[in-house]
């Protein structure tokens, strides 16, 4: 079988929406980004599936590979990572709170959430962003799709405007890669 005409369409697709994406909503979120490492705010970052996946590798890539040789560092936290704490919380009282839950533990004035959602309507990240908007915190969607309801309520957005799902996603850890790649290069002895 040959999918080569198949694996042209899904690059080009691509290749399409990245030129779609705003630059200057990326901008601002790299000037929040620095302003929460100069600060020492906490970055609270979660997602469902793949986007969980994604928000554990922003968590990587911001807490090790851009602060692992600068003096200012990253303080990322990803709630999508602790499984155990997940559950009990699903399971005691409704999937929805999986992600708020422990911002109230943790959550102080100032920080940050960043919840990713390719479709933008994930329950959980949602309720997590509203936390942050009710707690004097910054809140950051990064979707997908028409960027739904976290699209709407968050602060800041940066928005993947394509209706499919792998598709965005790429783009969400395309993101990632890009701002590592700008602050690791613009941020020594920072």
């Amino acid at each position: 079988m040959d999918y080569r005409k198949d694996i042209t369409a899904y690059f080009e697709r691509e290749k399409e929406i990245i030129d779609q994406i705003s630059k200057d909503d990326i901008n601002t979120l790299l000037n929040l980004l620095n302003k929460a490492r100069d600060e020492q705010h906490f970055v609270f970052i979660c997602g469902n599936g793949g986007s969980a996946a994604t928000a554990s590798h922003y968590c990587c890539d911001f807490n090790k590979g851009i602060s692992n040789n600068q003096k200012s560092k990253f303080r990322f936290i990803c709630l999508s990572d602790n499984i155990p704490s997940m559950m009990a919380y699903a399971n005691d009282y409704s999937w929805e709170e999986i992600f708020v839950g422990p911002l109230r533990n943790l959550f102080k004035e100032g920080d940050y959430v960043i919840g990713i959602s390719g479709s933008g309507n994930s329950s959980n990240v949602i309720k997590a962003l509203q936390y942050a908007n009710e707690h004097n915190g910054i809140s950051i969607g990064i979707t997908g799709y028409d960027g739904g309801i976290i699209k709407k309520i968050c602060q800041y957005n940066v928005h993947i405007p394509v209706k499919d799902m792998q598709i965005s996603e790429d783009l969400h850890i395309m993101l990632d890669h890009c701002m590592m790649n700008i602050l690791c290069k613009n941020g020594e002895n920072r």
